[in-house]
């Protein structure tokens, strides 16, 4: 089943094109991938699921229904929720803290009933945390959870980043670079939990990412983007062998992944 559908998508900014008559779609609890030498349109194809930019041309259908010119806390509450490559958590905040703020977008009482710790409110919130909880023990980060975010290594923000995507009860996630920066053992606990996620959870996942080990080792489908311009999708051994492919990265190889003979 079709979750997410992109058709002939075109985004400008003024004279120059980020994104240049691109389509493609993901199915249920599938991990698809968009790759690409930089600035080939990839963060900017996020922006326009997000909603942060609106395209000048083509259509972008969640479950059917257009969600163009929605908000972007909009498209957040119908279940896309994503991370960023630049970490953007709050790093005075704990664990807990962090990712009970994206459990907000699922809360119904009003601030007021909140304030005066009303019975309503008060179930809510504990039932929130539950969820919260359940996040901590799925990624395996217990003993950081009262930690300000500051005072955490590198890969335990960015798993904390992920937590926080899925205590928003997401369809779909939009991983942006989830293991940037990040040592071969981080990397490979993250490909463990995303994987986890797929299997266990049934999300959906559209990851952006420059490790092509990675991708090619855990993604289902990929799409190649050069120039904002698509010029090949399919199953990570069709992309490996891709003329067109291995022109873009400019050599036999896909940044250390060899060209298939």
């Amino acid at each position: 089943m079709k979750i997410l559908e992109v058709d002939n998508i075109t985004l400008r900014f003024g004279g120059v094109t980020a994104i240049n008559d691109v389509s493609f779609h993901v199915n249920e609890g599938e991990l698809f991938s968009i790759i690409g030498p930089n600035g080939a349109g990839k963060t900017s194809i996020f922006n326009t699921l997000s909603q942060v930019y609106s395209p000048q041309e083509g259509d972008i259908r969640w479950l059917g229904e257009s969600i163009m010119g929605m908000s972007p806390d909009k498209i957040a509450e119908k279940g896309i929720a994503r991370t960023f490559q630049n970490i953007e958590l709050f790093p005075q905040m704990t664990v807990l803290d962090n990712l009970l703020l994206g459990r907000h977008i699922r809360m119904k009482t009003s601030w007021f009933a909140g304030a005066l710790w009303l019975g309503p409110a008060k179930r809510e919130e504990m039932e929130n945390r539950r969820q919260v909880e359940d996040i901590v023990d799925f990624l395996e980060i217990e003993s950081w959870r009262k930690h300000p975010v500051a005072l955490l290594p590198y890969g335990i923000q960015k798993r904390v980043e992920l937590g926080r995507a899925l205590a928003m009860d997401p369809k779909l996630l939009l991983l942006d670079e989830p293991v940037a920066g990040m040592n071969q053992e981080e990397t490979e606990d993250m490909a463990r939990f995303i994987l986890d996620i797929r299997r266990e959870l049934g999300i959906g996942m559209i990851m952006v990412e420059h490790d092509m080990g990675l991708v090619m080792d855990i993604a289902d489908r990929i799409m190649v983007l050069d120039f904002g311009q698509k010029i090949a999708e399919g199953v990570p051994e069709e992309i490996q062998r891709n003329p067109d492919v291995i022109a873009a990265y400019l050599g036999g190889e896909i940044s250390g992944v060899p060209e298939t003979n």
